[in-house]
């Protein structure tokens, strides 16, 4: 199972960064160019302890839908997504913060299983792994601008 590790400094406190990145809203923001819209469950707002989002978005030319469950929290500290229906087998997204000093320590962990057994893995390999980081760095900077600027 591929897993990407990111840790973004963040100069903003805690309890900012945490909201933002729960935020349906923002979500929508950072991920404009695969056209992403919430569609069910928590459309807007920020999204709590047991609340479901249903995501739409074209990825490599086509339309999916993806629902996700807020499976864990701990305010400021973690909020873990799970994958309840979508594309891939699964996918686990834990959300972690450390404040450090005037900053926040923002660490993304996303494991996810394709189907498809060795194809799915060969896909993994050679193109999602990378696409998977590409977004979750673009969402992280716009996460980090935003945060900075406020």
């Amino acid at each position: 199972m591929p897993k990407i590790q990111l840790t973004t400094s963040i100069n903003a406190p805690i309890e900012k960064v945490f909201d933002l990145s729960r935020s349906i809203d923002l979500h929508m923001e950072s991920t404009k160019q695969t056209g992403e819209k919430a569609i069910a469950g928590k459309t807007s707002g920020l999204i709590e302890l047991g609340e479901t989002v249903t995501w739409r978005a074209k990825h490599f030319g086509i339309w999916q839908t993806l629902t996700s469950r807020i499976t864990e929290f701990d305010q400021p500290n973690l909020f873990v997504d799970e994958m309840l229906s979508g594309a891939f087998k699964s996918f686990k997204h834990e959300h972690h913060f450390t404040a450090l000093d005037d900053q926040t320590i923002m660490k993304d962990i996303f494991e996810f299983e394709s189907p498809m057994g060795i194809i799915g893995k060969i896909f993994n390999k050679v193109i999602l792994t990378s696409y998977m980081t590409k977004l979750l760095v673009k969402r992280n900077r716009v996460i980090k601008e935003v945060a900075e600027k406020l």
